[in-house]
């Protein structure tokens, strides 16, 4: 049995929804979880970095694009799992509200593509997104409208 300083914890991170004219800011993901999905730019928060940090951090090494942290807004998990169907990490995601300041998204770090979507667009079923993306970010462009 794992005492309980070696079992195996959630892993904290932020993700970024940036809303920009009725449209969200979004990335295609290189890496598991996920892997070819799109979702919000965001990772790990490391030692010692605010949710803020994290987030703009992220934001800024996956698209390039310049925006003002406003708000923690929502958390979602996400479960990466094994081939048998194990849980090998467990995500807890803390969703940032940002304000857009500058800047067209242009794909870095570990994202394949970055690109501006219609918020109507993310309810077409074809769309490859990873879990919760369509209802985050239909609640970070209400929480925006809010704080306009």
């Amino acid at each position: 049995m794992l005492s309980p300083s070696t079992a195996p914890r959630p892993i904290s991170a932020t993700i970024a929804a940036v809303i920009r004219d009725n449209q969200v800011l979004l990335v295609r993901r290189a890496n598991p979880p996920d892997a070819g999905r799109w979702g919000f730019p965001g990772g790990k928060i490391k030692h010692g970095e605010t949710l803020f940090e994290a987030a703009t951090r992220e934001l800024a090494e996956e698209t390039g694009v310049s925006a003002e942290p406003l708000r923690v807004f929502t958390s979602v998990d996400a479960f990466d799992h094994d081939t048998t169907g194990n849980v090998r990490h467990h995500f807890i995601l803390i969703a940032v509200l940002f304000r857009w300041t500058a800047g067209e998204p242009v794909a870095g770090d570990d994202a394949l593509e970055a690109r501006w979507f219609e918020l109507g667009a993310l309810n077409d079923t074809s769309l490859a997104l990873s879990l919760d993306v369509a209802e985050v970010a239909h609640e970070a462009a209400l929480m925006a409208e809010v704080l306009a």
